[in-house]
């Protein structure tokens, strides 16, 4: 892919994204849907997927990314069912579908079948993330579906090498193959918290925020390129970078954390929108490399229904089996409910990274064009079929998050201690005699104290516009009077730039402070 046409396909995709946010519609569908139609235009160049660009420059942010913006503590509640999906999963997926790919397809041997198992085993839980958020999936399903996402890539492409050595002749045993697989899980983990590690401390120690952010975008790249250096997981290593960066982010600069959520969320959307708009592009590729009959149709056809139905026939099983066999499971661990367990079995969309594994096989091996062929068919059918009617699944069966108001009375309850805390700081910086005037004082009890309300104010009957909110809206006001004559003084010459952008700077993060809300 030559530069006017990477431009040309950023540029694109950015717009569908633009339109799809507008419209309040999943951008990954859309951008599949467009990529899809366009994909047979006259006189559009091809866009071939290059696997280093996928698995080097563009899976490793978008890992760090989501990463970051994970929880520790919930990550870490809930490591054995994500162990289950992104480990387990994969490993049944990649036998259960190799199996079934060889039977419909008796072209392909057994190794080559278990690369194409392994190929579509990952789901990408992009676009089931984005859908979950909107429709207030709870908290633990968004947990585990984010969590699987994570992990399962490095379970897979570890299934890929293995596979793919086999399928071109050097011997694997059992033994072999787990050991591979310890040492590159292994590897990753330690690789990357090393990196998290050293990467958090010299940011503490810079104090300069847009250097901490530049060295937090060098994270992912380096954490993986290291990683797949000593032979290790360079996925595992990203992930286990960003949940210690992000977990330790509390102990930067309010700066550092501002700019780094933008960086990010910019980041997130460029990658994104260029995979899924990628993905429907490949289709013209990927019909003039093999010659489809209706026989290979139907066994496409087959191999992603397998896809799909592997996950359904893990995931009621290892929902429920340990919770009946292990008393301490069912003392530690809620109830996972039919309802979340169908929905997780149903987010189970295949991404890039599938697309990237099965281009990136070697020209020589046995069956190539068929596993790419099958790997699109199933990379574009779930994302479509269980794509567009994954909300409809979750508004049918009534499944929904109830955390809001929980979370609302416990931010109340901290915040009106942490409101006590500051006053009493405040009380005792005053009776040190520092010399502050007495209307500054009260000013800022009055501002501690609209703080410790406004949490309580959410909580109350929201018929009536609360105190808190009537000052937002009337402060935003202000702001946004005060900016209007910032500008207006700049634009009349009686101001500099530099004192716009400075001033600009300020109002904004007070508006920031108070959008939060």
């Amino acid at each position: 892919m030559h530069g006017p046409e990477l431009l040309l396909l950023l540029l694109g995709a950015l717009l569908v994204t633009a339109v799809a946010r507008r419209l309040n519609w999943s951008a990954p569908l859309v951008l599949v849907g467009v990529g899809l139609a366009v994909s047979f235009l006259p006189g559009l160049p091809e866009f071939a997927l290059e696997p280093e660009l996928i698995l080097v420059l563009v899976l490793p942010p978008l890992l760090y990314s989501a990463a970051l913006d994970s929880s520790y503590h919930n990550f870490k509640a809930n490591l054995r069912p994500i162990g289950l999906l992104a480990v387990g999963l994969v490993l049944a997926t990649t036998v259960a579908v190799g199996l079934v790919a060889h039977a419909v397809l008796p072209g392909l041997s057994v190794p080559a079948a278990l690369v194409l198992g392994a190929v579509v085993a990952p789901p990408d839980a992009v676009a089931a993330v984005a859908i979950g958020r909107r429709l207030n999936l709870p908290r633990r399903t968004m947990t585990l579906l984010t969590g699987e996402s994570l992990i399962n890539d490095a379970t897979a492409l570890t299934a890929y090498k293995v596979a793919v050595a086999a399928t071109l002749g050097a011997t694997a045993s059992w033994g072999g193959s787990a050991w591979t697989f310890a040492v590159a899980a292994g590897g990753g983990a330690l690789v990357g918290l090393v990196v998290g590690v050293a990467v958090q401390a010299i940011r503490l120690r810079l104090g300069d925020g847009v250097l901490e952010s530049a060295l937090g975008l060098l994270v992912p790249f380096g954490a993986y390129l290291l990683a797949e250096e000593f032979g290790a997981s360079g996925v595992l290593a990203v992930v286990v970078a960003g949940l210690y960066i992000g977990h330790n982010s509390p102990r930067t600069s309010y700066y550092t954390r501002l700019q780094d959520t933008a960086v990010w969320r910019a980041v997130d959307v460029l990658l994104e929108s260029f995979v899924f708009a990628l993905i429907g592009l490949q289709l013209k590729t990927t019909a003039h490399a093999v010659q489809i009959t209706s026989g290979l149709v139907w066994a496409a056809l087959a191999v992603l229904a397998a896809t799909i139905a592997v996950r359904f026939l893990w995931m009621y099983p290892a929902a429920y089996l340990p919770r009946l066999l292990f008393k301490r499971i069912r003392e530690r661990e809620p109830s996972p409910g039919w309802r979340g367990t169908t929905v997780i079995s149903w987010a189970g969309m295949r991404g890039v990274v599938s697309l990237a594994a099965a281009s990136a096989l070697p020209l020589d091996l046995p069956g190539r064009d068929v596993i790419v062929f099958c790997a699109f068919v199933v990379t574009v059918g779930t994302l479509l079929l269980q794509g567009l009617t994954l909300p409809w699944v979750i508004r049918k069966l009534g499944f929904r998050g109830d955390e809001e108001r929980t979370d609302a009375l416990a931010e109340a309850q901290v915040q009106h201690a942490a409101a006590q805390a500051a006053v009493q700081r405040l009380d005792s910086l005053v009776e040190e005699g520092d010399g502050t005037p007495e209307h500054i004082v009260e000013r800022l009890r009055i501002i501690a104290e609209h703080r410790g309300n406004a949490a309580w104010e959410r909580l109350g009957r929201q018929e009536r516009e609360s105190p808190a909110a009537a000052y937002r809206r009337l402060r935003r006001t202000m702001l946004e009077a005060e900016r209007a004559v910032f500008v207006e003084a700049r634009d009349e010459g009686r101001i500099d730039d530099e004192v716009l952008v400075r001033v600009l700077r300020e109002l904004d993060l007070e508006e920031a402070a108070l959008s939060r809300e």
